[in-house]
């Protein structure tokens, strides 16, 4: 194995196990330590920081979901194709707006107030940083002129290579051989899904599905238990 190919190696085999395992072992560790409190601003949340986390709650679930559909039906050099492609389209248009104003309206506001600057981390100032770069990587490789509907260059490299990992079968060569756009926004999705559990942002979706979870399981202890009735023979 030459010295290139270890490195590819390492940028998205070992890379990627990395990031998973962060990301795991990060939200573990909120957990324990807060229960993500720490991780909602306090109690008194301003109308801007309300409305941010609401449009951030709503563009990055619907961000997230045009990818899967993506990943899921685009083919190893096409698109998706007729009314699907104008729907994941306008979907993104209107996703992206929403995560990019949540975020900022939720991670500015501490940065630039003096009260809460012992609370920010470095972390917590690359966050922003990041979550820009991600979306607007997104967009570029989203539009890319480069690509065609039958040659969509992020169905052959970002998607190609996510179903392989998914698959536990890496397959390394289309990574390496990827413009450095697609290159750069694979490292950068990688870098936030490893920060996550340690941002600000960590509770944002972790808090309200665990109290869905939480009413769940009361639920379920509240049902009442069927009594089978032994038979006797006649």
């Amino acid at each position: 194995m030459t010295r290139k190919s270890t490195m590819m190696y390492v940028l998205w085999v070992f890379l990627p196990v990395v990031a998973v395992v962060t990301c795991v072992a990060g939200h573990v560790w909120r957990f324990r330590r807060d229960r993500f409190l720490s991780c909602l601003y306090g109690p008194h949340i301003d109308r801007a920081q309300w409305f941010g986390s609401l449009a951030f709650r709503t563009g990055v679930p619907l961000l997230f979901a045009v990818r899967v559909t993506e990943v899921s039906v685009s083919g190893p050099h096409s698109r998706t194709g007729g009314g699907l492609s104008v729907l994941l389209t306008l979907a993104q248009a209107v996703a992206i707006p929403l995560a990019a104003i949540g975020a900022g309206l939720i991670l500015i506001p501490p940065l630039i107030t003096a009260e809460a600057r012992p609370r920010i981390t470095p972390i917590d100032r690359m966050t922003l940083p990041v979550l820009v770069a991600a979306l607007l990587s997104s967009v570029l490789v989203t539009f890319d002129p480069y690509s065609t509907d039958d040659r969509y260059r992020t169905a052959e490299t970002l998607f190609t290579w996510t179903r392989s990992l998914v698959s536990l079968h890496p397959n390394v060569e289309v990574m390496q051989h990827a413009p450095v756009i697609y290159q750069a926004r694979g490292l950068i999705v990688l870098l936030l899904i490893a920060i996550w559990p340690y941002t600000r942002l960590a509770g944002i979706f972790t808090v309200p599905l665990l109290r869905v979870v939480r009413h769940a399981f009361a639920a379920a202890r509240c049902l009442p238990i069927p009594v089978l009735r032994k038979r006797h023979p006649a």
